[in-house]
């Protein structure tokens, strides 16, 4: 009531709801209707429901006093039957003994003609007549196999009686061996026998069939009496399938023809002819052997599951007992190219999915193989090398310039022997993976590095016995320069290198590679500038006498020294242009510091008192760093070229005319003088320039310090970074006392 009052509210809570009373209460009724008929179907339902389950609980107690009414009869019933056993016992005694001469009846042909029958099957074994032979040898089992059961049917049977039967039958259990090695002997031939007689191998196959039919009614009659026949399960399946096997892995191993000993490609030889064998015999197996053999044989696959497992325990068998040398390469590139490629698994009349037999050889396997190749590659590479750097150290020695380009540049061939030893290798390693030829690429970098260091060594030694005794070598100069080239051709050959090789590279590798390269490239280009040091430390061993001679007494009163410097060295310049340009350039650069920091040095050497003809001094200082200028000309056009640019290069021969200015001003002007200079070479040490102000002599050495202490403490900070020429000269701490 409570809720209807609430509802009744809700709906005339306004005066024009009020007309609407009418039209409420219909619906109100309609819906009370409905819900009235939704509880009397609802209802009956259940009525129905109830009803039903009552005629069924009627219906099972009427079935189950049927029920109880019919166990009390089978009851009755049995407690008749031990009796009745006893009274048939005699009948089932006679039923046993009918049986068995049944089966002696039915199987009295066969036991009165076994050594018949055993004599006439053999000969048509022996004939080839293998049906009939196999149907007798049917015939003489089942009449053997019968008596043999119904002696094991009896319950106290006699085991002398079975021996007997056994041993009168004895014959047949070797008719069935006999035949058996009849069959084995056609199917180890069935490749060959399929092309000509494939009848034959058709007949073999329905023998082994009809002798899986009688293994499993024998195993079947088995698990129903326990009686199992002598001989039984023969198996002659998975025999003939062994017999498969054994004769494909007859084929795989009796086509080696040759050992190491007889010839070195022995094994290309080898596996070029397995090849063509197993290409040829998958092929008969798809065309020939496929209609002879029931299709839940299987044969094709077992036969390439065969020939794919007996090579692979072949090639097992071949790794373990050794390979030398491209016999790596020949079983890698075999096992990884052509066994998975077009040349066999995927030629067109074989066409299988490689994937589907699985891999040839175990990664472990491949791994190991990868490791000695890369192992025996690394063996050879310092043999090559040490043998080549040593050919080279001989060559240097010889009375003839060494060989020039077609621009004239000297060079030797050595750089490019080892670039083709490991070009000829990566092409090789190329062919069988990108894993390997990535592992290849890095050992020939590291190796060629390696012989950078053995190259060395040998420049080092060669350089050493020179100047021992400077006439042993009368071409050493231009052994310099060829071997300079060199290194310059061994950074231009491994950028070539790179360019080829370094996008194919595997992912794990590259980083590797780049590093690789990187080290090469420095190990040489720091090769190059040795070399080129050596080669300036022979022209600059002859003019050391006249480096000595300047700033002397001798020198103000004459230009000897500086002529015959450049002199000397225009004659070396003309041997230098058979370097190639970039070396060119970089020795006329590297001699332009080497006579500037001489000069300079000379300078610092404190050899002359300059108190009254500083000017004059000085005028001649600038005067030969104009000749010297002049001189390195070829080079100094090219200044603003990156290549080997050095920053400790940068205006190196400018800098003798600007101490030779710092000499030359008038001491009001000094101190603005050398605010330049220092800004040009903001590297000045305060002991050169306190030797520099020293030296003009109006200035005293504690004046001098003094004034040269306030100049650095006020210049500018952020320019010393930046390395000049004197960075690379020293102060002799003697010119101070």
């Amino acid at each position: 009531m409570a809720s209807a009052a609430v509802s009744l509210s809700a709906m005339l809570q306004r005066p024009d709801q009020l007309e609407k009373v009418e039209q409420y209460r219909q619906r109100v009724t309609r819906k009370k209707t409905s819900v009235e008929a939704m509880l009397k179907t609802a209802v009956q339902s259940q009525l129905d429901g109830v009803i039903s389950g009552l005629q069924q609980l009627q219906s099972a107690l009427v079935d189950i006093v049927d029920i109880r009414q019919r166990l009390h009869e089978i009851e009755e019933c049995v407690v008749a039957i031990p009796s009745l056993c006893d009274s048939v016992k005699n009948v089932r005694e006679e039923h046993v003994v009918y049986s068995q001469y049944a089966v002696a009846m039915e199987n009295l042909k066969h036991i009165f003609t076994v050594p018949e029958s055993v004599d006439k099957t053999r000969q048509w074994i022996s004939e080839g007549k293998l049906l009939h032979a196999h149907q007798s040898l049917t015939d003489l089992e089942n009449s053997r196999d019968d008596l043999l059961y119904e002696l094991h049917r009896l319950p106290n049977h006699s085991l002398q009686d079975k021996q007997m039967l056994k041993a009168y039958f004895f014959g047949v259990q070797q008719l069935s061996d006999q035949l058996g090695k009849q069959l084995w002997l056609l199917l180890g031939r069935s490749l060959n026998t399929v092309r000509k007689e494939p009848q034959v191998i058709v007949t073999a196959v329905r023998i082994i069939e009809r002798e899986e039919r009688a293994d499993a009614y024998a195993v079947q009659r088995q698990k129903q009496s326990g009686f199992l026949p002598p001989g039984r399960p023969k198996k002659w399946k998975e025999r003939a399938l062994e017999v498969l096997s054994d004769a494909v892995v007859e084929r795989i191993e009796g086509n080696q023809f040759e050992e190491r000993a007889d010839n070195k490609m022995w094994l290309v030889r080898h596996l070029e002819v397995t090849r063509m064998l197993i290409i040829e015999d998958l092929r008969v197996v798809k065309t020939l052997c496929a209609p002879c053999f029931p299709p839940h044989w299987d044969i094709v696959n077992q036969f390439f599951q065969k020939y794919h497992m007996s090579i692979s325990k072949h090639l097992e068998e071949v790794i373990a007992a050794g390979l030398i040398g491209n016999e790596f390469v020949t079983l890698l590139s075999w096992v990884l190219q052509t066994y998975p490629g077009p040349e066999l698994l995927r030629h067109a009349d074989i066409n299988i999915e490689p994937s589907s037999l699985g891999p040839l050889l175990s990664e472990e396997t491949i791994e190991k193989l990868f490791q000695a190749y890369i192992s025996n590659m690394a063996s050879n590479y310092n043999d090559w090398m040490q043998k080549t750097v040593d050919a080279e150290a001989r060559d240097w020695r010889r009375p003839v310039v060494p060989e020039s380009d077609g621009d004239g540049h000297y060079h030797t061939e050595s750089i490019v022997i080892i670039f083709q030893m490991v070009e000829q290798n990566l092409s090789v390693s190329r062919t069988i993976s990108d894993g390997l030829m990535t592992r290849a690429l890095i050992l020939g970098l590291e190796q060629i590095t390696q012989y950078g260091e053995m190259y060395r060594e040998a420049i080092n030694l060669f350089k050493n016995k020179h100047f021992e005794d400077r006439s042993q070598v009368p071409y050493f100069t231009h052994y310099m320069i060829a071997i300079i080239n060199n290194c310059l051709h061994a950074m231009e050959l491994a950028q070539e290198m790179k360019t080829r090789y370094g996008s194919r590279c595997d992912q794990s590798g590259s980083s590797t590679v780049l590093n690789k390269f990187e080290n090469l490239a420095v190990t040489y280009e720091g090769l190059r500038n040795e070399a080129a040091g050596i080669l300036l430390d022979e022209a600059f061993l002859d003019l050391e006498p006249h480096f000595q001679d300047l700033l002397t007494r001798k020198w103000v009163m004459s230009t000897v020294p500086v002529d015959t410097i450049c002199a000397t060295l225009e004659d070396y310049f003309q041997d230098y242009m058979h370097l190639k340009p970039r070396n060119f350039e970089y020795v006329i650069r590297q001699a332009e510091i080497c006579i500037t920091r001489k000069y300079i040095t000379s300078i610092f050497q404190k050899k002359l008192s300059l108190k009254e003809e500083r000017r004059e001094v000085a005028e001649k200082i600038i005067q030969e760093a104009g000749q010297i200028e002049a001189l390195l000309a070829p080079a100094l056009l090219s200044r603003n070229s990156p290549t080997d640019a050095s920053k400790a290069t940068e205006d190196a021969s400018k800098a003798i005319s600007a101490l030779a200015e710092v000499i030359k001003c008038d001491s009001e002007i000094i101190t603005l003088e050398l605010i330049n200079f220092i800004k040009k070479y903001p590297d000045v040490s305060q002991d050169q320039l306190t030797y520099l102000l020293s030296l003009r002599g109006d200035f005293g050495r504690l004046e001098a310090r003094q004034r040269v202490t306030d100049l650095l403490s006020s210049s500018s900070k952020g320019e010393v970074a930046r390395s000049t020429i004197f960075s690379l000269i020293i102060v002799p701490s003697s010119i101070f006392s």
